[in-house]
């Protein structure tokens, strides 16, 4: 029963339209960061500046692990994986989700394709991606994707609640950086 309420409360929570959002500007420099997450079911430390030395990466925030939109989103960054991969850019999730559900999320939903990490508070507040209901903080994120180049510079930002275009704009944001290299 407390399982379906809370589920239900998480449906209500994102279905309603955040307050109004100002995420970091194109351009702006990534903040850097180390987190916890999940690659394949297993914990591992994720760290921004680190990830950047091997290419772009595409930071993309979803509101929980395991609701309906997170998991299709989810799914549809794991079937492009292979164009992110070929195109140089790294995928990583974020979410204020616990550890023991990311490493669940990276296998099942992820399929071991991405790696997903813990948005903490501190995260959350450089990314502007708190997700606000009647201007209070949900504890969750925003839907918001970020391409972030080797500079650190942010290349593209796109925040929707609905997930259908974050891979698509992403994966165009990184294939354009790979043209001009």
């Amino acid at each position: 029963m407390t399982r379906t309420i809370l589920a239900a409360a998480t449906a209500f929570v994102l279905m309603a339209s955040p307050s109004a959002h100002a995420q970091l500007a194109q351009g702006a420099l990534a903040p850097d960061f180390t987190a916890q997450g999940a690659l394949k079911g297993k914990p591992f430390a994720f760290n921004l500046k680190h990830a950047l030395k091997k290419g772009p990466v595409v930071l993309y925030f979803y509101p929980k692990a395991f609701t309906q939109g997170c998991t299709l989103e989810a799914h549809a960054f794991a079937e492009a994986s292979g164009a992110f991969h070929k195109a140089g850019a790294q995928v990583v999730g974020m979410s204020n989700d616990d550890l023991p559900s990311l490493l669940r999320f990276s296998t099942e939903a992820c399929r071991d394709k991405f790696a997903v990490a813990a948005a903490t508070p501190p995260v959350i507040a450089a990314y502007d991606v708190d997700l606000k209901q009647n201007g209070v903080s949900t504890g969750l994120t925003t839907r918001t994707s970020y391409v972030i180049g080797r500079d650190g510079k942010v290349v593209l930002v796109h925040s929707d609640m609905n997930y259908r275009d974050h891979v698509k704009l992403t994966l165009a944001a990184v294939e354009k950086l790979k043209a001009r290299r």
